[in-house]
């Protein structure tokens, strides 16, 4: 299954755009992973993807418009981050094996999102509810192969069982793994579109520096701005 999937029918990055402030964040980058600049405009190009693969499905997915941005950026960034894990790990990736990963991937989603009563979920349908640009799907297929490969080779060489102890453990290091490259990466996001939360390395809105004085305050699960590795 999509290994961020939150649900078939909709997902929740943050809402609202931060105000832009000063960074170290290059002009004309939405963020800098590594050496590599995923511009501003890359970012529009996908986020015009989502929106007209989100167009189709108004009932289906619920994304506003801040919602599809940082979702995007959310998922240009995790791309990188595996493609760093799998160069430490020394594992590559054929087109065959990223095309099976997401067609497993899909037809998993797809199986759960019928048990929820959404029939008849197209690909489209599964990666726009996710957030995830349809034309990136090349991207995801590797993205759900590395995962699967770094599994299998945290396992001893063999997929662990759904559900297992060995699955857990397996889990276990792949998230140390995600960790490490991420840290190794020194992810920067253009303040314009929010921060990165280590937590579940997504794109979230930056905190608000107004200082409420009326009213309850709502707890929130702290943002983790580095990662816990």
């Amino acid at each position: 299954m999509l290994r961020r999937l939150v649900k078939a029918s909709a997902i929740v990055i943050g809402v609202g755009l931060a105000v832009a402030a000063c960074s170290p964040v290059k002009m004309g980058a939405a963020a800098i992973v590594g050496n590599e600049r995923i511009t501003i405009a890359t970012l529009d190009t996908e986020v015009t993807n989502l929106s007209q693969a989100a167009a189709r499905y108004p009932t289906a997915v619920n994304l506003n418009a801040s919602q599809r941005t940082q979702a995007t950026l959310t998922w240009l960034i995790r791309y990188q981050i595996f493609e760093e894990m799998a160069r430490q790990a020394g594992i590559t990736v054929s087109t065959a094996q990223g095309q099976q990963a997401l067609n497993q991937a899909v037809k998993t989603a797809v199986a759960a999102a019928a048990q929820q009563g959404l029939t008849n979920a197209t690909q489209t349908l599964i990666l726009a509810a996710s957030g995830i640009p349809p034309n990136t799907s090349d991207e995801l297929g590797r993205y759900e192969a590395i995962a699967n490969q770094y599994l299998t080779i945290a396992n001893g060489g063999t997929a662990p069982a759904a559900g297992s102890a060995a699955q857990t453990a397996a889990g276990n290091k792949l998230n140390q793994a995600e960790c490490q490259a991420a840290k190794a990466l020194n992810i920067s996001v253009n303040p314009q579109f929010g921060q990165l939360d280590y937590n579940g390395y997504q794109v979230v809105t930056a905190p608000s520096p107004v200082t409420r004085t009326q009213g309850p305050v709502k707890s929130a699960s702290p943002i983790a701005t580095a990662p816990a590795c």
